[in-house]
């Protein structure tokens, strides 16, 4: 008799664990349990720790709280301006009501895929391509409120949208490129153009300026023989007056005079014909002429001889 009522306390434990280990369910730190009781939504929502179920009647579901990280592949369309692009993105969202992610909609991480695939597709076709270049932060902002809107409904909160690359053509590319390097090329001329300006003016004032005080020009003028002559170079520059050349002008001497005629005491072979103006003195002086002319175009312009070393 003993022996019975030892052995059947020994199954009363038995089926006593057994029962425990089928009710008994421990729900993680980051995870929420949603108990189903004969296909009905039974309770509240169970929270962390040891949570107790009927078996074979409740199931109870567990939900991850955690940010989930999902990828949207990337997605080819036409801008507004008629451009061909593909652009993937990074959807960052939490289940925020365990229930509602299980109830509402059968599985929420592809129902929010699908959603962020639809709702960049309609964003590329909304935008011009240099909002999606240039302004990604309204782009993530407006993906981001497309999303979250369905998103509200299974218990999804959508936490933030990144769009990460967008791809172009290689004819875009290179159309892009010639682009920049003829707005570089538009600046630097710009830029050289108002050097050019500026060192014009200062030319100028300083030209006024050295109009009043001669003695500046020739200042500068030694130093600008003295900036040649700092160089290796075999070439001296020596710069003198034009009124130098004027002075040798004028000293050069004229032809001989002619001794006058009839002079007493003199013989008839010594007596010096008179001069007459021959074919060959017309042709002397004719050839004098483009000198002298050379040595007046001369005088009229400022000369810097070069002298080679």
């Amino acid at each position: 008799m003993v022996q019975e009522v030892v052995g059947a306390l020994i199954g009363v434990g038995c089926a006593g664990l057994v029962y425990l280990a089928a009710a008994v369910r421990i729900v993680k730190q980051y995870e929420r349990g949603v108990v189903f009781r004969l296909g009905r939504l039974a309770g509240e929502v169970r929270a962390p720790g040891m949570a107790v179920i009927i078996p074979f009647v409740d199931r109870l579901y567990k939900v991850n709280m955690q940010i989930v990280t999902l990828p949207i592949p990337a997605q080819e369309g036409i801008t507004r301006d008629n451009v061909t692009v593909r652009v993937d993105a990074v959807v960052y969202f939490k289940v925020v009501d365990a229930a509602n992610a299980v109830v509402a909609v059968e599985d929420y991480r592809f129902a929010v895929s699908q959603m962020a695939q639809t709702s960049l597709r309609s964003i590329i076709g909304k935008s011009d391509l240099d909002d999606l270049l240039s302004n990604r932060e309204k782009l993530n902002q407006g993906l981001e409120l497309m999303i979250d809107s369905p998103a509200i409904g299974w218990g999804v909160q959508i936490d933030r949208v990144e769009i990460k690359d967008v791809s172009l053509p290689d004819a875009m590319k290179r159309s892009m490129a010639r682009q920049a390097e003829a707005d570089r090329d538009r600046r630097a001329r710009i830029i050289n153009a108002d050097a050019e300006l500026q060192a014009s003016r200062k030319l100028a004032e300083a030209a006024q300026q050295m109009e009043h005080t001669p003695a500046a020009l020739q200042l500068r003028l030694l130093q600008t023989v003295t900036a040649v002559a700092a160089e290796k170079n075999s070439t001296l520059v020596l710069p003198f007056p034009v009124e130098l050349l004027r002075f040798l002008e004028k000293a050069q001497p004229g032809p001989p005079a002619p001794p006058p005629a009839g002079v007493p005491g003199r013989s008839p072979e010594h007596t010096a014909a008179p001069a007459v103006e021959g074919p060959e003195e017309s042709q002397d002086d004719s050839a004098l002429t483009p000198v002298r002319s050379a040595a007046d175009a001369v005088s009229a312009r400022p000369a810097v001889p070069a002298v080679e070393e």
